[in-house]
């Protein structure tokens, strides 16, 4: 037997008790970042999808889309504005928030997936009440200037038809957009999105690919394995901050609500999701309870 074929079969043993242990559970998957722009790794990310998919495991996808938002907002002579790194969303640029998002991300990711083998769905959090928004509100004096207009946050999650889709051996793909008890359309974070339905869904895991290794220590060296009380040192300390901040305390809310664990994870790498689950060493930093 040439080496090549004695390392392929070592490798396959060693992701055994990982697809035994992930037998029929829930893994959700935040797709944005680096992944979601380079060609080589969209394909990847797909495959990654697909082979979760027919081992048994149930991956649920949701992506973001700010740079493909940004891009056409431009195009159209649309200036941007931001508040705390959020961008005011008015109702022009909810509209193109809706038509990129829901139609033109999703159904890419959608036909990327359905294109190496697999069943994908993209809905929207519009899509059998999938995702009730509420208008996120800003703290400050000046509400008027801290108004992000159609900026949402979760309110409510009916995971009915992801659950549907799941048992008859679907993928379903959600662009973050969340629907008010008045109708109107809310643009979610992705992240946030991604750990709500986690909880809702009872998954087992929570994924979220960056363009960065993971969790570092003060000495910028990867910190592959966390608990949930190191996590909340880490940020007390200050190590933890900036734009992993966020994501962090969406993984850690995430493990708190009785998700196993929560994986921050480096979308550079090719095939990071199956690296990350399936292998010893993984591609990024695990918080666990």
């Amino acid at each position: 037997m040439s080496v090549k074929k004695s390392h392929v079969a070592e490798i396959l043993i060693e992701a055994l008790p990982y697809l035994q242990a992930l037998d029929r559970k829930t893994v959700v998957i935040k797709f944005g970042g680096n992944a979601m722009v380079d060609e080589a790794l969209k394909s990847s990310f797909a495959r990654d999808i697909v082979l979760l998919k027919q081992v048994g495991v149930n991956p649920v996808i949701v992506h973001g889309g700010g740079p493909q938002i940004a891009k056409l907002l431009e195009q159209i002579g649309k200036k941007s504005r931001f508040i705390e790194g959020m961008r005011v969303t008015d109702d022009e640029t909810m509209d193109v928030v809706e038509m990129v998002l829901g139609g033109q991300v999703n159904k890419q990711i959608v036909a990327l997936i359905n294109r190496h083998g697999g069943r994908a769905v993209g809905l929207t959090g519009k899509d059998g009440g999938l995702i009730g928004a509420r208008k996120m509100k800003l703290g400050g004096s000046d509400s008027e200037a801290n108004d992000l207009g159609q900026v949402g946050e979760v309110e409510a999650i009916d995971p009915s038809v992801v659950r549907m889709l799941d048992d008859d051996g679907f993928i379903p793909v959600i662009a973050p957009i969340g629907v008010g008890s008045d109708g109107s359309s809310y643009n979610i974070n992705a992240d946030l999105v991604a750990g709500e339905l986690s909880k809702v869904l009872g998954a087992e895991k929570l994924l979220l690919l960056t363009n960065t290794q993971g969790v570092l220590d003060p000495e910028g060296q990867l910190l592959t394995g966390i608990s949930a009380q190191q996590t909340e040192r880490l940020i007390a300390d200050g190590i933890i901050h900036g734009g992993m901040l966020p994501k962090v305390r969406c993984a850690l809310d995430a493990v708190k609500a009785g998700v196993s664990t929560s994986q921050i994870i480096d979308g550079r790498v090719k095939h990071s999701v199956l690296l990350e689950l399936l292998t010893d060493s993984g591609v990024g930093t695990l918080i666990r309870g």
